[in-house]
């Protein structure tokens, strides 16, 4: 199940992705330029492929995974997808510490953490 979020949603909808199929984690794939996201499957590929199929470009989508009952960070910055050397980020991390703010306010502005 991918669903594109571009309004923020309730706790109640966040909790629908949760063991589909992770039991603690849910892929996130977010749009830095049009901020939104795309929340769920089974890999970040997946929910960025949704995101390519409604207009977004490939250069502004970075992956993640929120973790909704963690306790202190809910947020990993970890993917394949954020492999990208062109943009100087050569790891599964995102590297760049603006640009992990950026993620993270459009993540908490759309998600109820």
């Amino acid at each position: 199940m991918i669903r594109i979020i571009d309004k923020r949603i309730i706790v109640s909808e966040l909790r629908k992705f949760l063991n589909q199929p992770f039991p603690e984690m849910i892929k996130f794939v977010v749009d830095i330029e049009k901020e939104i996201l795309a929340l769920g499957g089974e890999v970040h590929a997946d929910a960025e492929e949704a995101l390519l199929e409604n207009g977004s470009e490939q250069k502004n989508l970075w992956g993640g995974n929120v973790y909704p009952d963690a306790i202190g960070e809910k947020l990993k910055y970890n993917s394949l997808i954020n492999i990208r050397p062109s943009q100087n980020n050569r790891s599964l991390d995102v590297q760049d510490e603006s640009l992990k703010n950026k993620i993270k306010v459009i993540v908490y502005k759309l998600l109820p953490l």
